[in-house]
C-alpha cells in the first residue's frame, strides 16, 4: 500500500507541476510571445503544438492523431501503470522514472483531450552546442524518466558483470 500510495503521488506530482506551468503560461503570455530567462539560452515562448513531441506528426490527418497522439498513448500509460503496480522487484529508481514518464505522458494526453493541442513554452540554446524545441514539463518528465531507464539499465549490467567476474 506504502509502495502504491508512492506511485500515485510521484505521477500526481508530475501532472501537477505541468498542469499549472501550462495554466500559468497561458494566463500570463501572449501567444508567441518571448521572454528570455537566462538571456538568450533560456527563454519562454508560448506556443500550442498540435503534434507530439516538438511538434513531430502535426501535419498528420486527424484519424492518425487519433491512434498515434491519444488512443496509442493511453494504452501503453495504462499498460505501465500495470506494469509498475504489479512488479515488485522494480528498483527504486526504475520506480520513479515510470512514474515520470506515466506523470508526463497522462500531463500531455490530458491536453489533448481537452485542449486538442499541446502547450509548450521552454526553449533552451547553448550556444550552438546544445538547441532544443519548444517543450514543456511533461515533455521534461517523459525525458527524465528516460534517461533515468538508460543510466539505471547501464548500472545495473555493470554491477551484474561485476557480480559475475567474482
Amino acid at each position: 500500500m506504502k509502495r502504491n500510495l508512492f506511485i500515485v503521488v510521484l505521477i500526481a506530482i508530475n501532472i501537477a507541476l505541468d498542469q499549472i506551468s501550462k495554466v500559468l503560461v497561458r494566463a500570463n503570455f501572449e501567444y508567441g510571445e518571448i521572454k528570455p530567462l537566462i538571456g538568450d539560452n533560456f527563454i519562454m515562448q508560448y506556443v500550442e503544438n498540435k503534434g507530439a513531441f516538438l511538434g513531430m506528426g502535426s501535419d498528420m490527418p486527424d484519424y492518425l492523431k487519433l491512434i498515434f497522439l491519444l488512443i496509442l498513448p493511453v494504452v501503453v500509460l495504462g499498460y505501465v501503470v500495470y506494469y509498475i503496480v504489479k512488479s515488485k522487484e522494480l528498483d527504486r529508481l526504475s520506480l520513479i522514472a515510470f512514474c515520470c514518464i506515466i506523470g508526463g505522458g497522462v500531463a500531455n494526453v490530458f491536453d489533448r483531450i481537452i485542449y486538442g493541442q499541446v502547450t509548450d513554452f521552454f526553449f533552451i540554446d547553448l550556444g550552438g552546442v546544445f538547441k532544443t524545441g519548444i517543450f514543456n514539463f511533461a515533455d521534461l518528465s517523459v525525458t527524465t524518466g528516460m534517461i533515468m531507464l538508460l543510466f539505471g539499465s547501464f548500472f545495473n549490467k555493470k554491477e551484474k558483470s561485476e557480480k559475475e567476474v567474482a
